[in-house]
């Protein structure tokens, strides 16, 4: 009998922990799906973006400038130093969720981490380790970059298709703004998100010329400048601007088609640039593999040393002089 109660209240107390374990991570699901979920991010983009705008007029600037910090120390640091609110533009419009202070915390760890592996593990000079540590610093620069100029490729890529949706929204007989809410939520991100946020700038009580001047500085793209200028000069001058929007989709088309050409005919020169830039390396580490003695003068002469920094020299003056050729400006 006392068996049996024991083994019962074991298997009761089995229950309840796992009914209480599930509970435990039933609650931090939801927790972390109320802050870091697709909807919660995606709220906090929005309203990050809204925040980011360059306006200087003294009723919201304190209310719309991104924070470079969540610590208030580092934050003030942080506004001291110059350039770092450009960083923060350019973080914006990467579409990344990273702030200024972790960006200069991962190149300062990635510095450090770059240079202790040089110098404590592999035993090379200081030098050396700096020169590695500053590369590995630069990494999330070039990310960032990275992530911004594909996102305003894609940008630009979209632009003529919420052009007609504008249009014919406009034609249909709907405003302007709503118009720009139909774009935010047909189309896909990036340029939901920027229209989106545009149309709630006008909700909020700011006016349309002011909401598309933030658009234009958020993506700096040529030929959402036209859009912007077009819509401002109809808005002052008056005209038929589902003509003027449609004669703009089809000129972005002609544009995209027309660099689309010019890469496929830059392609062997491209080609070509890259194969004699990683050439001159290739070749080094294959005879460095196959004959270290032959190649150790290089690096061990005072002589060598010489020939390859000066080879080096030359090789990016080249490879600038490659650059300039082919790249073509439309």
């Amino acid at each position: 009998m006392l068996s049996s109660i024991l083994g019962n209240s074991f298997l009761v107390l089995v229950v309840l922990v796992f009914v209480a374990v599930v509970l435990l991570l039933e609650s931090v699901y939801v927790t972390w799906r109320a802050h870091r979920g697709p909807k919660a991010m995606k709220l906090k983009s929005r309203l990050n973006a809204l925040s980011a705008t360059d306006d200087h007029t003294s009723q919201t600037r304190l209310l719309r400038q991104r924070m470079l910090s969540e610590l208030p120390p580092m934050e003030r640091f942080l506004q001291r130093l110059p350039r770092l609110r450009q960083l923060d533009r350019s973080i914006l419009q990467s579409g990344l969720t990273w702030s200024v202070s972790s960006v200069l915390l991962a190149c300062i760890a990635l510095f450090g981490t770059g240079w202790a592996a040089v110098a404590m593990v592999l035993h090379q000079p200081r030098t050396i380790a700096a020169a590695v540590g500053i590369v590995m610093a630069t990494l999330p620069f070039v990310y960032i970059q990275y992530r911004r100029r594909k996102r305003l490729e894609k940008f630009e890529r979209q632009l003529p298709e919420a052009l007609d949706l504008i249009t014919r929204a406009l034609r249909a007989g709907h405003a302007f703004p709503a118009a720009l809410k139909m774009a935010g939520e047909e189309l896909s991100e990036p340029i939901a998100g920027e229209f989106s946020t545009v149309h709630d700038e006008v909700n909020f009580g700011v006016s349309l010329a002011q909401a598309l001047g933030h658009l234009s500085e958020r993506v700096p793209l040529t030929d959402l400048r036209y859009f912007v200028v077009a819509v401002l000069i109809q808005r002052d001058s008056g005209g038929n601007l589902t003509e003027i929007l449609g004669n703009l989709s089809h000129l972005i088309r002609e544009r995209l088609k027309l660099m689309g050409k010019v890469r496929v005919l830059s392609s062997e020169g491209r080609l070509s640039a890259w194969i004699l830039t990683l050439m001159p390396f290739f070749m080094a580490g294959l005879m460095n593999l196959m004959n270290p003695a032959f190649m150790s003068p290089l690096w061990t002469d005072p002589l060598g040393i010489n020939i390859i920094t000066y080879t080096l020299i030359l090789m990016f003056f080249g490879v600038l002089i490659m650059r300039k050729i082919i790249k073509i400006r439309y």
